[in-house]
Formats: structure tokens, sequence, C-alpha cells
């Protein structure tokens, strides 16, 4: 077994995660939260406490501040804290340099996210490929585990394709993933993730269709679903990380996600995308001043934890999963519904960070009783999902899964056809940017003197 456990990042997921590690400190032992900024991890263990979510008092909750970039500050760390299970949680960006203390120290590796370079966005898929996977061969060598991916999507959702193969289906012809927050938080703008994070996610669509990698603009293509609990909502065609390992690791003709944004959503953002206030890239300004415009807009919007309070109703994300059995067509809806007032009376939290952040804690229970060990670097849908869902039905992230008729009304069509037949077909308020539906991609940047 394995004990000891470093979260690092302190931001909303990882302040789910904080508490959701305390409550099962029996098996993960002492819990260490680190980041740059030490009153943040410090304000996460007084919630903890605060909910007196400390299973066992004589483990110990503390913190520590670490640059996650200085690999040999990660080195000493872990070491000094005993750790042998690290939670990355800090920014995408962070990715490479904790994996790789992590390679030095032996310690157990856990993401929720793909790796990220600053000044690159949306490379070419799979992305996984590009970082991550260049490392497996040295997990497999030195027997360590690393598991890519474990949040909720990706994570969870990766797990329910699994579940799909494992138990539902003989033969899978497409899954569509759909994500939609149908909840409120009663601001004027504001994304449930770090902004700088968020916005970059959105520049482009990578999806896979008729086991290809197919490329669409930003929210030109839009379906309405009926969800259970929830209710119809729009969901749009986008890019997101499982598609990138679910693509390799699952047989099924196209994987496709979906995620929910209303009309005023897209208005600010396509306001914001065209005027290049999106560009990861830096700009001089008349005073000689160099700024990068994403990160003025992160300054200016609210801090995604302080959404939690007054944030109410529900999250649904789910895996619609068409195929066979035994012969006959079948329809799947695997799905979790979360309440966002709920998820904030537990530990103080909005719905979006505490489906994010429920399950990496459940990834590193599994690791901690040897039930998910494969000492190589795993992504999600390559561990036994059963365990998984099972411990997360248990700890917050209940399952619920339907059998929906083919065909019927309440099956989704998650078909998609090419660009101008969407756009001319298309009911969203918003589609592209008139002016260039790339910009995004192609951002302006003023030149040094």
């Amino acid at each position: 077994m394995k004990k000891n456990v470093l979260i690092v990042g302190a931001g909303g997921v990882a302040h789910v995660a904080a508490h959701k590690a305390a409550m099962n400190n029996e098996v993960l032992g002492d819990i260490c939260i680190a980041s740059r900024t030490l009153s943040k991890c410090d304000e996460i263990i007084a919630s903890v406490h605060r909910k007196q979510h400390v299973q066992n008092p004589e483990r110990k909750l503390y913190s520590r501040q670490i640059d996650a970039l200085d690999i040999p500050a990660m080195v000493k760390l872990i070491r000094e804290t005993g750790s042998e299970i690290v939670i990355n949680l800090g920014q995408a960006f962070l990715n490479m340099s904790i994996l790789e203390a992590c390679l030095e120290t032996g310690a157990v590796y856990i993401d929720t996210a793909i790796h990220e370079e600053p000044d690159k966005v949306c490379e070419n898929p799979p992305w996984y490929a590009n970082y991550e996977w260049k490392r497996k061969d040295r997990c497999a060598e030195k027997g360590l585990t690393a598991i890519l991916g474990a949040g909720f999507d990706p994570g969870v959702v990766n797990a329910y394709c699994a579940l799909a193969v494992k138990r539902y289906f003989d033969r899978i012809d497409t899954i569509d993933i759909l994500d939609v927050n149908a909840g409120s938080h009663g601001k004027y703008f504001a994304t449930n993730f770090d902004p700088e994070i968020n916005f970059r996610e959105f520049i482009k669509v990578w999806t896979w269709i008729d086991r290809q990698w197919k490329e669409y603009p930003t929210h030109s293509v839009k379906r309405v679903y009926d969800f259970p609990v929830v209710g119809p909502c729009p969901v749009y065609l986008n890019g997101h990380d499982e598609l990138h390992s679910l693509s390799k690791n699952i047989d099924a003709d196209s994987i496709r996600f979906w995620m929910g944004f209303g009309d005023h959503y897209i208005n600010v953002f396509t306001v914001l995308r065209t005027l290049g206030f999106l560009s990861h890239l830096p700009v001089t300004l008349s005073t000689g001043q160099e700024v990068v415009p994403l990160k003025v807009v992160k300054a200016l919007l609210p801090d995604p934890q302080t959404l939690a309070p007054g944030y109410t109703g529900k999250t649904c994300i789910g895996n619609f999963v068409k195929g066979q059995k035994d012969g006959k067509a079948r329809e799947v809806f695997i799905y979790q519904v979360s309440d966002h007032k709920k998820c904030y009376e537990e530990v103080e939290s909005q719905g979006i960070s505490y489906t994010a952040g429920v399950p990496p804690v459940a990834a590193a229970v599994l690791v901690a009783k040897g039930v998910w060990d494969p000492k190589t670097m795993v992504n999600v849908e390559e561990l036994d999902p059963e365990p998984f869902i099972a411990l997360l039905d248990t700890i917050g992230l209940p399952t619920a899964i339907k059998d929906i008729e083919p065909g019927g009304a309440a099956s989704f069509d998650g078909a998609v056809r090419d660009l101008e037949t969407e756009l001319a077909k298309s009911t969203a308020t918003v589609t592209v940017s008139a002016a260039d539906p790339m910009i995004a991609v192609r951002p302006k940047s003023t030149p040094k003197a």
C-alpha cells in the first residue's frame, strides 16, 4: 500500500480534492497541499477543518510553498513530505516538470488534463503524443504508475467508455460525450475553471469522426438535447482532452465531445476572441509595456472559486453510446448529475470544481489500496472502470445508466455534416467570427522595436 499524498495546486479543483482526501486519510495518510501561494493552501486547509472533514485527526494536513516548474525543488518536496502519491491539480503547463519529479522519486503521478506549453495552443492531435506518451517507456522501465486525465472529463467519462466496452456493447459505433452546466452563478460573465486554461480549449475544434481527426471552428456545430434531470440544453461540438486517448484506446468509428453554452456566453466569448483578447501571445502597448491579452482577461474575470456561494442549478455529464449487443442495435446513456448548492454545502465549492476534484482522489485511493497500480503510464480507460465508478458512487459522484430506444425521442443525433451544411442549418445566435473564424489561432502580436 502507498501512503501520503501531495496535492499540487490550490485552485477550485484542489480545494475539492483536499476535502475528499482528508475524508479518506485513513487510507491516504498525511496530506500536503503545495502551491506558489501558500495562503491559498492555508485557506483550503481552513475550509477542510471548518467542515470537519478530517477523517483521522492523527494524520497530518499541512501546506508548503512550491514553484512546480522547479524540478529539483519538486523532488526535494516529495522526499521531505514522504509523499508516495502526487496529485497534480495545478495548471496544465506544470505537467512535465511534476512528472519528471515523480520519475526521479518513484512517486505515483496523477493528473486531470493534458500538458500544454504556454506559447502553443491546440497543437496537432493526438495531444498526449506530444508530451506525456513520450515518457511512457521511462515509466514502464522504472515501474512507475502514472495515471493521466483522472478528473471527470477527461477521467470519469473515459471510465464510462471502458464500462460500455466491458458490460454493454459487443461493438461500439459512436460515443458522444455530453457536458452541460445548467446552473447560474449570477455574474455577468465568468468561467468555472482558470480562464487562462478554459479559453485556450475553445480556440478550435479537433474531433474524431470516421476514425480520423477533423477540424471545425469553435461554436459552429450545435445540437439541442433533452438531458435527464436538467432538461433541454444547447450543446456545441468541441475539442477536448479525452478524445486524444480515447481515439487510440477505444474501438469506435466516431468519438465526439459536446459542451453546453448559452447565447450570452458565446456572444461575449466571440467579442473577446474577435478583438484579440484571447491571444496567448504578448503584445506591446503604446507605453512600451508588454502584456499577454489572455492574462489581462484572466485578471479581470472573477476567480472561479468565488462563484461557489449562491451558485444554483445542476450539471449533467455523460456518454451517449451507440452500437450493438447480441446482434441488436443498442443505445445507452451513462451519466452523472451534480447539484451546485449541495456541493457548496458539503465542501464550499461549486459543482464544476466538485466533479473535477473528486475523481483524482478516488484514483489515489485505488492506487493506495493496490487496486489500480499498473506500474506504467496509462489513461483512465486502460484501467478496470468498475472499482473506480463504484467508489465514486460512495464518495459523491453517483453514476446513472439509462437504456435508450435506438433512434427514439430520447436518442442523441451526434452525426456531424460538413461545415458549410452545419452553418447553413445552424440555429446558433453566433457561430464564428465573421471577420476571421480562426482569429484566436492566429492572434496578432506587436513586434518588439
